[in-house]
């Protein structure tokens, strides 16, 4: 379980072909000295393991499946990526409930200026129907790994997020141009809700 907080942005430096997927090898010295073998990082929000570590990064094995339903497929040496260490229980949730189960791939539609009052961007992306169903006006959604708050939702799969500065200088967000892919996540709670009312609602079809 994660919170969307990113503690750093790593540094893809490897990408290794392998018959099981991939073996990704990410930089990350502020994080990698505090991981362990097995650990759980997410990695863009995608909830990967440690196979391996060194002082100042550490590699993951990505299976096709994550390969095919994330971004982590485009990854090649240089990419920058979001990470999160996995929620110890007692740790402050500043953030929101984040699962790591990415849920599929959206994409960034436009992008604004800063504010000239606060320096916010305001960012609006196109998410999956599946999210998009989960979705509520002010609710939660995760984005590459980052637990952001919706400002408004302009079309039925559509979501805009106002990006402040903090969140602007600390995240690879500030790297996307139009266009380009994200992973998201839908809001826990709103998937379950949705779930409960599907199984739970009478189909009228039946009189």
């Amino acid at each position: 379980m994660f919170t969307g907080l990113v503690e750093e942005v790593g540094k893809v430096v490897a990408v290794a072909a392998r018959p099981e997927g991939r073996r990704m090898t990410i930089r990350a010295p502020n994080i990698a000295p505090d991981l362990t073998d097995g650990a759980s990082v997410a990695v863009d929000g995608a909830c990967l393991t440690v196979a391996a570590l060194e002082a100042a990064s550490f590699a993951v094995d990505v299976v096709p499946a994550t390969l095919a339903r994330t971004i982590a497929g485009d990854y090649q040496a240089g990419t920058r990526v979001n990470l999160e260490q996995a929620l110890r229980l007692g740790d402050r949730l500043g953030g929101h409930l984040v699962q790591g189960h990415v849920d599929g791939v959206g994409s960034l539609v436009s992008r604004t200026d800063p504010a000239p009052r606060d320096g916010a961007r305001l960012l609006t992306f196109r998410v999956p129907p599946e999210v998009a169903r989960a979705t509520i006006l002010h609710g939660s959604i995760t984005l590459n790994g980052v637990s952001l708050t919706i400002s408004e939702l302009p079309g039925p799969d559509l979501v805009r997020i106002a990006i402040v500065p903090f969140t602007w200088k600390h995240t690879n967000l500030a790297a996307l141009a139009p266009g380009a892919p994200v992973n998201v996540e839908a809001d826990l709670i709103g998937k379950y809700v949705g779930k409960l009312l599907s199984v739970h609602t009478p189909d009228s079809s039946q009189g």
